[in-house]
């Protein structure tokens, strides 16, 4: 491509991304009132906009009470269905107790516990065995109530529709959940009410489907049938609909009936999630699916279809849900179908409310430390290259807006917190690396007797692997943080990474092209200002 048809590609880009950079220097009600600009600037984090902070203490003793309390009931009906009859377990915290019955009935009944492998022997008597959960099987208990509070309280603090998106739940150590909710203007109170409701779980009959609502509603030009509505199953990452079902407008069962639900194995050891219900709705659910075999049924959370099985039998007490699953995909799901409900209590144990003044001082002491910053590597690189270092810092500029378009972009959605500014003020020093590398090679090659032509181009080519090798090694780092670290952490790892992207793409791409506009116009240049 020639330099023309570059330099017209590069400005439409910058001009493209710094409209969005643009928009964070008006006030929101400018952004709104104008039609033009972009509605949302950059987010901003807990730290900077202010907010509530909350730790949640989770009661994962009462997990260990309901695994027991399950055990028990898995137990007796597998014994209702060897027709052993006279012993019963009983639950005896933290202990599960079997009494009654024969010695013959007894050994059948023991037998049934111990294959379950999740119990340790606690004592023996002539007519009773106590047990306790296994060590091993308590962590995997109290692992999986920790993922359905974190799903739930995720589910409810994190919809953008109750007006506290960008908010953040994540995991505190082995029973604490962290929640920051950002916005000085939050409500404490309605957040609090938000956090203690959980999510709505519905099974309902599909009675029809299409691959959008359009093409539903055109099945019926007269209008839908009567009780029915639509419900969507979405794209987990763009959120939007796939596929649209017409199903009844009332749920034939809700998750409150819900027992319990987990990830098992078929006899192809392929991955299913079995549930549970209580005595009452293994009633109703039993009625459900005797009526309406080989129809599909809608499992429905918080109104979006979450997945829609076909039913294959009649389904009492306990169920099965079939289909191509890997291991995650299973557990996920069954996740979600726990998260009808917080089934362990919890309590907050901190509350914290973060002024927003003081996250407006950190951005003004954030914007001086970046703008001192870039004006003292300004300062070296016009003094020390000359005028290569004036294309240098007008690339290092250009990269400052690159980075604040880019995390304003919708698709992006990043969220800035001070550390990101710490990550801003970093990118601005490492963004002159790649330039100082390619400058030194270009000043190698013109000693060696080159023209600046061929030194430039000879000292581009040589100096970009040295600065992607570079700068990849440092975005792994950048992602690792990103995969592994919390709320702050994540937002310096993605200042970083972005950072990353737009320091290579200034130095290789924009640099090389303030350069090209210079040495190859119709003069001769025998000398480089660099």
């Amino acid at each position: 491509m020639s330099v023309r048809g570059r330099a017209i590609l590069v400005g439409v880009l910058i001009a493209f991304i710094g409209f969005f950079a643009f928009g964070n220097t008006v006030s929101e009600e400018t952004r709104l009132q104008s039609g033009v600009i972009p509605d949302q600037g950059m987010r901003l984090g807990l730290d900077l906009r202010g907010g509530i902070h909350w730790v949640i203490g989770v009661k994962l003793d009462e997990a260990l009470r309901q695994e027991l309390t399950y055990l028990r009931g898995s137990f007796s009906e597998q014994l209702s269905e060897d027709d052993v009859f006279g012993p019963e377990f009983a639950v005896e915290e933290p202990h599960l107790v079997l009494r009654g019955g024969s010695p013959e009935q007894r050994e059948a009944a023991e037998k049934v516990a111990v294959e379950s492998g999740v119990l340790a022997e606690v004592s023996r008597e002539a007519s009773s065995v106590t047990w306790r959960i296994a060590d091993d099987w308590q962590q995997e208990v109290r692992e999986r109530a920790m993922q359905q509070v974190l799903e739930v309280l995720r589910n409810r603090v994190s919809d953008p529709a109750k007006g506290i998106a960008e908010s953040v739940v994540t995991r505190q150590g082995t029973d604490r959940v962290l929640v920051q909710i950002p916005g000085g203007e939050v409500d404490r109170e309605r957040a609090r009410d938000i956090l203690e409701v959980t999510g709505l779980l519905e099974f309902k009959i599909v009675q029809d489907q299409a691959n959008s609502e359009e093409l539903l509603r055109s099945k019926y030009p007269n209008g839908l049938p009567e009780n029915t509505a639509i419900a969507f199953e979405r794209d987990p990452e763009t959120e939007r609909p796939v596929v649209a079902y017409l199903v009844s407008s009332e749920a034939a069962i809700t998750g409150k009936y819900l027992a319990d639900a987990r990830v098992g194995f078929d006899q192809r050891q392929r991955p299913i999630v079995r549930f549970r219900w209580t005595p009452e709705g293994g009633e109703i659910f039993g009625a459900l699916t005797e009526a309406n075999q080989q129809k599909q049924l809608a499992i429905i959370l918080d109104e979006n279809v979450e997945s829609a099985p076909v039913i294959r039998s009649r389904i009492s007490m306990s169920g099965q849900i079939e289909g191509r699953f890997t291991t995650e995909e299973a557990s996920d799901l069954a996740i979600v179908l726990r998260a009808g409900s917080l089934s362990v209590p919890v309590v907050i144990e901190e509350e914290r409310t973060v002024g927003p003044a003081l996250g407006a001082d950190s951005i003004r002491r954030g914007l001086r430390a970046s703008i001192a910053g870039l004006l003292l590597v300004v300062f070296f690189t016009v003094l020390y290259y000359r005028r290569a270092g004036a294309f240098a810092s007008v690339a290092l500029s250009v990269n400052l807006v690159l980075i604040i378009g880019l995390m304003s972009l919708p698709e992006i959605a990043a969220t800035l917190t001070l550390p990101g500014i710490a990550g801003l003020v970093l990118t601005v020093g490492m963004a002159i690396d790649a330039n100082v590398i390619i400058f030194e090679r270009i000043r190698e090659e013109l000693r060696s007797g080159k023209l600046p032509r061929a030194a430039v181009d000879t000292g581009f080519n040589k100096a970009r692997w040295t600065i992607l090798d570079a700068n990849i090694t440092t975005l792994i780092t950048a992602l690792v943080l990103y995969e592994f670290g919390t709320g702050p952490i994540k937002g310096f790892a993605v200042t970083l990474s972005i950072g990353i992207v737009t320091s290579v793409f200034a130095a290789l791409v924009l640099t090389r092209l303030l350069f090209d506009l210079y040495v190859r116009g119709d003069r001769r240049l025998d000398t480089l200002s660099i």
